[in-house]
């Protein structure tokens, strides 16, 4: 079995000349652009474009990485290129979205138009496991290849998003709260997942990684510095780094585990080859230089193992989304966010009032769209003391 490569690069800042230098090693590393795009392909470089945020919110691809790739693949003689993703709120669109986080004025810059991100297209994949059809944007369908610029962060649902996760952005607006409600698991959201990459193939995958978020991710968490660049043709492979590199197994995270049964890639460190742009590093050599001990993310195996077991005071156990009711605007965009709808999370009497919305937990799926696209960081995943209890001290 052949090794999939994972380039792990050194880069301290946003810097335009070290993200360029770091990118250039890296993608050499890999074997040049020529390895993976034709000049005369039309190709989409798909950033995370969650949620309107400033880059320094650390919420979705900087701006300084995407204008790197786009001015080293210019250099390289790449010039078909457009971008795009379908944001997290699809009222908002992908042009605000990008306008608001600096890669609208980025790709302006260089010339890159705005793919079709305004229209869906219903896509079938008989080969698919486990979903079988996709409403895609029509963006994604006209480009010849995707690269696939994702961004380091923290994840409620999945524990980290990352490479697999971001391709989740091909899917057209509204339909991805269709596929929360569907796929209401950690499992079952990665099995679609894996689907989604074995359709859309992004042939390359570019991590930001230089301040990554920690903590209550994917939007409301703190930035953290990790001070690198990932790169990799195998998703799979690049996410189960990244796992490394933050002190969590690769084991627990379900992207990881289903991408490698589904054949997305490798999900194994023994099955990855981790380069440095020089040479090649062990594991141990990799967290020592490029790792961080404390990095904030869950790594209690209790979701995965005690639960099933206890399952008479599961509700006990779960984690669960709360409201913080000092952040709390009643902007009402959790509750339109929520795939279950008011059986789940409404307003008291329906309507926006004075009083924040309320769950009810028993319809609530735990998928986490309310804390992903709460934009004031008024909603936190609280893990139950019992829980945290059973984590630290029964390890089945």
């Amino acid at each position: 079995m052949s090794k999939s490569r994972v380039v792990v690069i050194s880069c301290s800042s946003y810097e335009d000349s070290k993200v360029m230098e770091a990118l250039e090693s890296g993608i050499q590393a890999l074997g040049g652009w020529e390895g993976f795009f034709a000049k005369e392909e039309e190709i989409l470089l798909k950033p995370n474009l969650l949620a309107k945020a400033p880059p320094e919110k650390c919420v979705t691809t900087h701006p300084a990485v995407f204008e790197g790739v786009i001015r080293s693949m210019q250099q390289g003689g790449y010039h078909r290129i457009s971008y795009g993703d379908s944001p997290g709120n699809p009222v908002i669109g992908t042009e605000k979205t990008a306008e608001s986080c600096g890669l609208k004025e980025a790709a302006i810059r260089n010339h890159v138009p705005l793919a079709d991100f305004h229209e869906g297209v219903l896509t079938t994949f008989e080969a698919g496991t486990h979903t079988k059809s996709f409403i895609l944007a029509k963006g994604v369908l006209e480009a010849d290849a995707i690269l696939n610029i994702c961004k380091m962060k923290t994840h409620q649902l999945e524990r980290i998003t990352g490479a697999v996760k971001n391709t989740f952005g091909c899917v057209y607006g509204i339909n991805k709260m269709a596929f929360h409600a569907k796929c209401p698991d950690a499992m079952s959201f990665a099995r679609m997942l894996s689907d989604l990459n074995l359709l859309v193939k992004p042939r390359l995958h570019i991590m930001d990684g230089i301040m990554a978020m920690e903590g209550n991710g994917p939007q409301s968490g703190t930035p953290a510095a990790m001070n690198v660049l990932l790169l990799s043709s195998d998703p799979v492979a690049l996410d189960t780094v990244f796992s490394l590199l933050i002190g969590l197994d690769p084991a627990l995270v379900p992207t990881n585990v289903i991408g490698e049964a589904m054949g997305v890639g490798q999900g194994r460190l023994e099955n990855i080859e981790i380069h440095d742009g020089q040479r090649i590093l062990s594991k141990e050599e990799a967290y020592d230089r490029f790792g961080k001990s404390d990095f904030d993310v869950y790594r209690g195996t209790t979701e995965e193992t005690q639960i099933r077991l206890l399952r008479p005071i599961e509700g006990f156990l779960k984690k669960r989304p709360v409201i913080d009711r000092d952040k709390c605007v009643r902007c009402g965009i959790c509750v339109d966010s929520c795939p279950i709808g008011q059986d789940a999370l409404k307003f008291p009497g329906g309507k926006p009032g004075k009083r924040v919305p309320v769950y009810n937990y028993k319809h609530c799926i735990r998928c986490y769209c309310c804390q992903e696209m709460c934009p004031k960081d008024a909603i936190w995943v609280k893990t139950p003391a019992i829980t945290r209890f059973l984590d630290r001290n029964w390890k089945l």
